[in-house]
Formats: structure tokens, C-alpha cells, sequence
């Protein structure tokens, strides 16, 4: 049984610190088949809860670095 893609990003990206989503492809594809798609949807799942920061190196390269302390989510409607 394989963890789910979130958590296989999250722990990979973790222990690197920073990471291209080339370099994350490569390593998911290690142990299964993940297409571009299902990789940019689960950063960006990750870049909403505040685990990962994804920023434009190259045209068609990113980097992705991991977040030490989440970002406190956004109240709204409160004092």
C-alpha cells in the first residue's frame, strides 16, 4: 500500500528543504506512475494548507521549498 501523494510530497520536500518539481516527479515515479497534472494539483493542495512554498525558477521549472512554521489560517468575519 503506498501513503498517499500529499504525504509523499510533503516528507520529500521536508528532508530535502527545497526541491524542483522535477526532481519530485523523478521520485514519485520511483514508486509509481504520476503524471504533471496530479503533481500540480497536490503542490498546490500543499501551498494552501501553508506546507510548501512554490515559486517560478524557469519557464517551465519550479521550485518548491518546504515551510517551517504553517501560516495561521485566515479568520474572517471575527473582531
Amino acid at each position: 500500500m503506498k501513503a498517499p501523494l500529499r504525504f509523499q510530497v510533503s516528507e520529500f520536500v521536508k528532508e530535502k528543504k527545497a526541491a524542483t518539481d522535477d526532481e519530485i516527479l523523478d521520485f514519485l515515479n520511483k514508486s509509481g506512475s504520476y503524471s504533471k497534472n496530479e503533481l500540480n494539483k497536490c503542490l498546490m493542495d500543499l501551498e494552501i494548507l501553508g506546507t510548501v512554498s512554490v515559486r517560478w525558477v524557469a519557464k517551465e521549472r519550479r521550485r518548491v521549498e518546504f515551510v517551517d512554521t504553517p501560516a495561521e489560517p485566515v479568520r474572517y468575519g471575527e473582531g
